[in-house]
């Protein structure tokens, strides 16, 4: 049996968005509450994303947040860990050397990223992904860290789950500039 846990680090506006239309993440103030406007997030009693990734050894995405993170035009941001990109299409060209993708239903997904994280965390990430995980009962945490901004459309964290996933708040924290982290776990009772 595995020691892996899936695990949820995300950004999301007040009203539950995770991007705008578009895939627009300009509203973030800094998806990273280690910034430095705030507190470091263990200073804070928060969850900071580089010491979120010290338990990861890989990620699973869906397609549209990997042509996110590509489209930062900054240098691959998750360095030799195995990233699997659930996508029914192809990837870009020369994508890195670490990704890899991947299709078929949810269960079978999180085993391949599981089985490539070598006994660390499972990074899941992007919307679709996380809701199909949630529904599967296969997220173990979240970190979801809010922004003081109502965006009315866009990206859904949890919008359009088919069933209701009944979560516990098992530490909250507010950072500088209004940013606010929950760390949930779904409720499994």
């Amino acid at each position: 049996m595995s020691s892996s846990r899936v695990r949820v680090y995300i950004a999301c506006s007040l009203d539950g968005f995770i991007a705008g239309p578009d895939g627009d993440l300009s509203w973030l103030p800094g998806a990273d509450p280690d910034e430095a406007d705030s507190p470091p997030a263990s200073e804070a009693g928060g969850l900071g994303f580089e010491a979120f990734m010290d338990d990861v050894g890989a990620l699973l995405m869906g397609r549209a947040t990997y042509d996110a993170v590509r489209g930062f035009g900054v240098p691959w941001p998750y360095g030799d860990r195995p990233v699997l990109v659930a996508s029914s299409r192809g990837l870009d060209e020369d994508p890195p050397a670490t990704v890899r993708r991947v299709e078929g239903p949810i269960d079978a997904l999180i085993a391949d990223a599981v089985e490539a994280a070598g006994g660390r965390d499972v990074y899941l990430d992007g919307g679709a992904m996380i809701r199909q995980a949630l529904e599967a009962g296969a997220v173990d945490e979240l970190t979801v860290t809010f922004a003081p901004i109502a965006l009315g459309q866009g990206v859904s964290l949890f919008g359009g789950l088919h069933a209701r996933v009944p979560l516990s708040i098992v530490s909250q924290c507010r950072f500088a500039g209004g940013m606010a982290q929950l760390r949930l776990v779904p409720d499994r009772g």
